[in-house]
């Protein structure tokens, strides 16, 4: 199974311990919509509160350096965006993700 695959199949099924063994250690996400950067113990967390529901997603292209996808992701407060997100890969886990994000009307 792929990296993103496992990573999809964790985040469905907020599998904390599948997710801490997919992402790196020193995993970095940043959102440049918003220009945060969380480390993985706090992706974990928001993944697991339920908050981001994925919709829609396609994954563009994946390798053993990195991996393309977009999905619409609806939050808790009713906000939608189309997201496309690059993940890179290290040692066969994730080691980052960075996203570009666009609202979606309500």
């Amino acid at each position: 199974m792929s990296i993103l695959a496992k990573y999809n199949a964790a985040m469905e099924a907020k599998d904390e311990a599948a997710m801490n063994e997919i992402l790196h250690d020193d995993y970095k996400f940043t959102m440049h919509a918003s220009g945060n950067v969380l480390g993985k113990a706090d992706v974990i967390k928001w993944a697991m509160s339920g908050d981001i529901k994925r919709d829609k997603i396609r994954v563009l292209f994946e390798n053993d350096e990195i991996g393309v996808e977009h999905a619409f992701v609806t939050f808790n407060d009713g906000n939608t965006e189309a997201v496309m997100a690059v993940f890179k890969y290290q040692d066969g886990k994730m080691i980052s993700l960075e996203t570009g994000a666009t609202k979606i009307p309500k």
